[in-house]
């Protein structure tokens, strides 16, 4: 792709965010989701090969069928209350629909069906800005709508934990495995959004910190398949290292930064008085967990059965700016001692 068009799709991909952002108005809003939407489908389809073409293809079907609901459901708000501010959706039907309809564009269960497959058909860096630029401006409108009854938020959040834990369970790709841990996530931060907004944009933003390293990791060693994690020690060894704990920082383990919103969020729902839910979420999280234990397993305590063809590489000077990784990864792994100065700064 020649580069004065890739910069003006990746512009577009901000351009449409920062509409969504500054919009009252839901036809300003659903027009910048549309921008972002048109602008990732070329940069989906770029590489030419037929499961980039059916990713792309599958990926524009669920999108404008999540569009056409969000702009019915947003007609029918305007029609029942004539106005269109975003923030006012009295009415239990649109704003269900609303929600329905963002759910499915940022893949939440149980409408979830297409990410995988979707990721599994692109490189990692088109992955990458699928499994975080692109949640930014439908949760932001989540968020806005707020429904009187949080109860359609803990069924989506509870049950995208669940699924995206038992999803990659057998997974071997790479990106269905990171697919699978992008609804588990997104489970968590809409798990907590009706209690304490604050706290599910800490944890976004801690999502995109570990999503970005891992992502970046594998792009470094060009590993997309559980097998190939093996080989990483003979290409930059360094790695080896810092990946599983990026790893296990994603799953909530303590000491790690992947458990401050972990932890957080159980904290703030005992407080609900809803210890029975924090306990399924607790639990739920267990099964990603096991696959990211999995890939920490494949990566530094086995080794592939003969020297393979890459021992040298890690010799030689590295071709990429390594400075965003470094600085993700450090924040993946040592933000915890961070905690009570984060708690100080944002209104819980």
């Amino acid at each position: 792709m020649a580069p004065p068009i890739y910069s003006a799709l990746i512009i577009s991909l901000g351009l449409g965010t920062t509409m969504t952002f500054a919009s009252t108005h839901w036809y300003l809003a659903w027009m910048g989701i549309e921008i972002n939407t048109l602008a990732i489908i070329p940069l989906m389809a770029q590489n030419h090969i037929p499961r980039a073409i059916e990713a792309t293809t599958k990926y524009f079907f669920v999108q404008a069928t999540a569009s056409a609901t969000l702009l019915f459901a947003g007609i029918s708000n305007a029609f029942l209350t004539g106005q269109w501010d975003i923030t006012y959706t009295p009415y239990t039907l649109t704003s269900t629909l609303i929600t329905l309809a963002l759910a499915m564009k940022i893949g939440l269960a149980p409408l979830h069906s297409w990410m995988p497959e979707v990721m599994q058909g692109l490189n990692l860096l088109t992955g990458l800005i699928l499994s975080t630029w692109q949640k930014l401006a439908p949760l932001y409108l989540i968020y806005q709508i707020q429904p009187n009854n949080p109860n359609i938020f803990i069924a989506l959040g509870l049950l995208s934990i669940i699924v995206g834990g038992w999803g990659g369970f057998n997974q071997v790709q790479l990106r269905k495995i990171l697919a699978y841990s992008s609804i588990a996530h997104l489970g968590w931060m809409i798990l907590i959004l009706s209690f304490s907004p604050p706290l599910a944009l800490l944890t976004i933003i801690i999502y995109i910190l570990m999503t970005f390293s891992l992502f970046s990791s594998f792009m470094l060693t060009r590993t997309t398949h559980i097998n190939s994690l093996s080989t990483t020690w003979a290409k930059i060894p360094i790695l080896t290292v810092s990946t599983p704990l990026i790893l296990l920082s994603l799953g909530g383990l303590p000491p790690l930064t992947g458990f401050m919103p972990k932890w957080m969020i159980l904290q703030e729902l005992a407080k609900q008085s809803l210890c029975p839910l924090a306990t399924m979420a607790a639990l739920s999280s267990l099964f990603s967990l096991y696959f990211y234990l999995r890939l920490s397993y494949a990566m530094t305590l086995t080794m592939p059965p003969n020297n393979p063809a890459g021992t040298l590489p890690w010799r030689l000077n590295p071709r990429h700016n390594t400075l965003p990784l470094a600085l993700t990864t450090t924040s993946t792994i040592c933000l915890l001692p961070m905690t009570p100065a984060i708690m100080s700064l944002m209104p819980f």
